[in-house]
């Protein structure tokens, strides 16, 4: 498990509306934040931090997050598509993976590949 992560984005509006959404089916929520950063996580201790640069190299990185469940995963994957994100796989197995993996992909704002799944 990591302690957090920090991105750079080209639009924090647009990355912190995505991330929030997607985010909530699995228990994270709004953190700190102003005109230059947004910290998103567990109520007590945000771990993904945005942070506003218009200078962001995308894509590249990929993103997982523990879903508790296959709902969750669902949820993830149809708030993160509202928010502005791209589908990159709906939610399922992922047998290719390992025989119970569950998980959806979407693509950020900012090119992003980003995960939800349920091991």
């Amino acid at each position: 498990m990591y302690d957090h992560i920090g991105l750079k984005v080209k639009d924090l509006a647009a990355s912190q509306r995505f991330y929030e959404a997607a985010l909530a089916p699995l228990g994270h929520v709004p953190g700190p934040h102003d005109d230059s950063y947004a910290g998103i996580g567990p109520a007590d201790a945000p771990a993904l931090w945005l942070y506003a640069a218009k200078d962001a190299n995308g894509p590249g990185t990929h993103l997982a997050f523990r879903a508790p469940d296959h709902k969750a995963v669902a949820a993830f994957h149809k708030a993160g598509l509202e928010a502005g994100g791209t589908d990159n796989g709906g939610a399922g197995p992922r047998a290719d993976y390992s025989p119970t993996y569950y998980a959806a992909f979407l693509i950020d704002p900012d090119g992003n590949n980003v995960e939800a799944v349920c091991p």
